[in-house]
Order: structure tokens, then sequence, then C-alpha cells
């Protein structure tokens, strides 16, 4: 739950001493994965710049999965050998995914930091509970960051000017995005509202490793409901394969 401190939020210490540092554990190993991707793409950048920001944004969350994947697709390269389509789907998935990501850091710590931006999206006179008023900036944050971040790659496969290159964007990563929030928004829920509630009596604040993890395993979930629709749009041509 983002924003301030309420009594059913926890924050740093509130929870097991071993929970704190299982979490943070895990969200240092997204970290030391992101620096990692970040080495190899600058030792050998991508076709797409843009996956220069794609792949540790992915990796904060994915973690060794998305060195793996990653690692494979450098593999394949570097042999001559022509990526093969579950490994394209994964990384166009990602590719949607590093854009929800960002906007769902940028809108969390936003409206943490500021209650006023919660307020401006709903809380008070909307909805009773905060989450949902910053779910509303998350959505839209991740879906106007992960269409700029689609532009920035089918503009220029296409070539295409800026108006039809949005255009484009629109229709490649919507459907995608989408799917990949409710996947998110869907675990988000069901571990703030339920999972921690009955086991540690409140939620996690946004100022707690566990939320950050909860939103770790979130965003893997979103990548899982999101990679069927990846898969249909480039089957359609309707995205470019990467």
């Amino acid at each position: 739950m983002a924003g301030v401190q309420t009594p059913d939020t926890l924050g740093p210490g509130d929870f097991p001493a071993w929970l704190d540092a299982l979490t943070t554990a895990l969200l240092l190993l997204g970290g030391v994965c992101a620096v990692i991707s970040l080495i190899w793409l600058v030792r050998s950048p991508p076709k797409h710049r843009i996956m220069m920001a794609v792949w540790p944004l992915t990796s904060l969350f994915a973690g060794p999965l998305a060195l793996g994947l990653l690692a494979h697709r450098r593999r394949l390269t570097a042999a001559g050998r022509e990526i093969d389509a579950t490994s394209r789907t994964a990384t166009s998935t990602t590719h949607c995914g590093a854009g929800c990501a960002l906007g769902d850091l940028i809108a969390e710590w936003l409206a943490f930091g500021v209650p006023a931006v919660a307020v401006a999206f709903g809380w008070g006179w909307l909805f009773a509970d905060k989450m949902f008023a910053v779910w509303v900036l998350d959505f839209l944050l991740a879906f106007l960051i992960g269409i700029a971040f689609q532009y920035a790659t089918i503009a220029p496969m296409r070539e295409l000017g800026v108006r039809a290159g949005f255009v484009a964007a629109l229709k490649a990563d919507s459907a995608s995005i989408a799917a990949w929030q409710v996947g998110m928004f869907g675990t988000m829920a069901l571990v703030q509202l339920a999972l921690l509630p009955a086991l540690f009596g409140g939620r996690a604040s946004v100022a707690s490793p566990e939320f950050w993890c909860a939103m770790q395993l979130a965003m893997l979930v979103g990548f899982a409901c999101s990679f069927p629709v990846n898969a249909l749009l480039l089957r359609r041509g309707v995205k470019e394969a990467m």
C-alpha cells in the first residue's frame, strides 16, 4: 500500500527479521542482475538501443531468469544461429513489461512521498482505499512508458513517422500491457489484501522490502499473463519479433 502509514500498514522492522532478510536478499539479487545485464549490454550493444533499459529493468524483478534469457540470446547470436520463437516472444514480453516496471516504480514512490498525488487520482473522493487510487496512476504511467518503449522499437524498424509510429505502438502493446497489469494487480491484491494481513496482521508499506519483493512476484505473474498475448500479436504480425 502506497502512502502515509496507517494502522494496517507494516513498515521496515514490523515483519519478522527472517522475512526482512529474505526479501532484502531477493531485491539485492535483482539489483546485481540488473548491473550485470547492463555491463553485458555496454560491452556488446543491442540492435535496438531501447533494450539497454529493458534488460536491466526486467532483471530488477526477474533476476537470474532475465539474465538467463539474455545470455541465451547472446550465445545464439555469437554462434550465428537464429533466435528461437519462444525467446523472441519472451523478449517481446519483457519489452512491454519493462515499461510497466518503470511506471510502477515511479508511481508507487511518488504517491508514497507526496500523498496529494493519490488524492488527485481518487483517494478520498473516488476510492476509500488509497491503494486503488495509486493503482490508477500505476496503470497510466505503465501504459504510457510501455507504449513509448514500443514506439522506440517499432517506428525505426518499420521506418514510420511520429504519428504512424505511435499508432503502430498502440496496436502492438495495448493488449499486452493490459494483460500484464491484470496479472500484476491481481497478485498484489492477493498479497496485500489477503496473504500479508492473514499472516502478519497488515499490509506492506512501500518503504518495506516485503512490498517490493511482492512486486517482483507480481511482475512475474504479469509476464505469464502477457506472454500468450504477445505470442498471438507476433503471429499476426501486429508486433515485430525481437
